[in-house]
């Protein structure tokens, strides 16, 4: 066996243990993913808060009192946020329980005729409530399985309840640990790099964390200023849901497309329950079509623009695969781990152009430029003789 194939044997062993190390890390990860929670959000939160600090730090504060004044902004923020959002949602989620009987009986009475007599499907059987007794009578086996699976998750909801309340007292106290020590755990980790590596690693690590940073920043950013306005322009319209509405699709701008597609489809319901008509509908369209083509010509290309390279679908995708493998922590995760995963796949974009595989053992050929008056090159020795008749060539 040549030296060649021990060298490949010896490359493939390595790239096998980097993937079961990765196996590995995401079984862990699966495994630890409640506890793991409050620690990446706070993880996050200092991470995004570090630079700031780091600006005080260049003005001439010291760490701590840096850490100190970025950690009470966030803080302040966060209860204004908190004061101005959470009575309002207080208020629109009493609206919607007092609205609930009007919106049974628009589904029942409106919304499943005009389903069942465009589709010839029969909807209304499986509404009535006799008939779903009666279901119920006959799969009693079933329905107490199902009881039983349902007392035994109230049973686990009360340490559920505890673990997010002390998820909560956590998330505070480990953001103000992350934003002191920031810089700290970025040396450390920088020392367990190989030396030969290092530039290499610190030119990706740089570009994934200015791009997943300002994605972030201006993502919230947009969040809260469509929240803003497509709640204040449904209350316009005369919504009495249209704030919950408005801040509902704000939220879930944060994935593309969600965001004004379940806007709309709320808000055409919310129309059509509360007053019946097209108008109040047509009102519902406008306000989330001007949002858009605000979000889309100026909020996104200023505060985002192409921050994370992502197509939309690659963002629903990454966000929805996280949720699926590792619930909420996944979501979290989704982003970030996109974002350098895109990095490194563009690095290795970067090393595959220039390698041999792609350019080959043969020197690339470039060829000279034609003259202006031609795009043939004609050698001299193919050039028929001259004999003194000059007259005669074209």
């Amino acid at each position: 066996m040549n030296a060649e194939a021990l060298g490949d044997i010896a490359l493939f062993l390595k790239r096998l243990q980097w993937a079961l190390v990765a196996l590995a890390a995401g079984w862990l990860i699966w495994l630890l993913g409640p506890v793991l929670t409050p620690f990446v959000v706070a993880a996050l939160l200092g991470w995004l808060g570090d630079p700031l600090v780091d600006w005080l730090e260049r003005r001439g504060r010291s760490r701590n009192t840096a850490v100190i004044l970025v950690f009470t902004l966030m803080a302040l923020l966060l209860a204004l946020l908190l004061v101005i959002l959470v009575p309002t949602i207080q208020r629109q989620i009493l609206t919607l329980v007092e609205s609930l009987p009007q919106y049974r009986d628009w589904f029942i009475y409106t919304a499943v005729p005009w389903i069942e007599h465009r589709t010839g499907l029969e909807i209304a059987t499986w509404l009535d409530p006799e008939y779903l007794i009666e279901q119920v009578r006959t799969h009693w086996e079933r329905a107490g399985g199902i009881a039983t699976t349902a007392l035994g998750y109230l049973s686990r909801s009360g340490f559920a309840l505890f673990a997010w309340m002390a998820n909560i007292v956590l998330i505070p106290v480990l953001t103000f640990f992350f934003l002191r020590d920031w810089d700290v755990f970025i040396e450390r980790v920088a020392a367990l790099v190989p030396r030969a590596y290092l530039g290499t690693v610190s030119r990706l690590a740089n570009e994934s964390s200015s791009m997943l940073g300002g994605f972030l920043r201006g993502q919230f950013t947009v969040m809260l200023i469509l929240g803003a306005m497509y709640g204040f322009g449904l209350w316009a319209v005369g919504l009495d849901l249209g704030l919950l509405i408005g801040i509902v699709a704000g939220l879930l701008t944060f994935v593309p497309y969600l965001g004004p597609v379940s806007g709309v489809v709320f808000g055409v319901i919310a129309a059509l329950v509360q007053y019946g008509d097209w108008k109040h509908v047509a009102g519902v369209l406008a306000v989330f079509g001007i949002g858009q083509i605000i979000e889309s010509y100026w909020l996104t290309p200023k505060l985002v623009g192409d921050r994370i390279g992502l197509h939309p679908v690659a963002v629903i995708f990454a966000v929805l695969a996280g949720g699926q493998l590792f619930g909420f922590l996944g979501m979290l995760l989704a982003l970030p781990v996109a974002a350098v995963a895109n990095v490194l796949l563009r690095y290795a974009h970067e090393r595959y152009t220039h390698s041999r595989l792609y350019a080959g053992d043969a020197p690339a050929i470039v060829m000279p430029e034609a003259p202006a008056e031609s795009s043939i090159i004609v050698p001299d020795s193919a050039k028929p003789s001259n004999d003194g008749k000059d007259g005669d060539q074209a």
